[in-house]
């Protein structure tokens, strides 16, 4: 998360990177473990990473075959910059972790390569309409 977002972003633009960071490795693994496959490790992923962030909680219950990106957005906007920057980075760390376990890290880092490889140009972080 640290490569899309710049130093001084707010939440907004923590949230938008967030999403975006999502929405890139729905495409990057839905072709191989398809949509359910990708929203079970979503979910997976909001329900560890909320014991830490409280605030996540309950985002995984809504999720049945499709992201909810749109909530975790809306969640991610109203924390305070630190937690939404913690909390956001923690949520795609599971992720990894949970695919690494599943797959090994070798080739979860292959998959997921072209999401952490992300240069922060500022694009994410404007583009946090989406």
């Amino acid at each position: 998360l640290a490569r899309r977002i710049a130093n001084d972003a707010d939440a907004a633009q923590i949230a938008g990177a967030t999403v975006a960071a999502w929405q890139e490795i729905d495409a990057a693994l839905r072709p191989i473990i398809g949509p359910r496959g990708v929203c079970a490790l979503y979910k997976r992923s909001l329900y560890l990473t909320a014991s830490s962030y409280p605030w996540l909680a309950g985002l995984h219950e809504g999720a049945q075959s499709a992201l909810d990106l749109a909530a975790l957005k809306a969640v991610l906007v109203r924390q305070d910059i630190p937690d939404a920057r913690a909390g956001g980075a923690a949520l795609l760390q599971t992720l990894h972790e949970l695919l690494a376990g599943l797959i090994g890290p070798s080739l979860a880092g292959r998959l997921l390569h072209p999401v952490w490889s992300h240069e922060s140009d500022g694009a994410a972080a404007q583009d946090s309409s989406r």
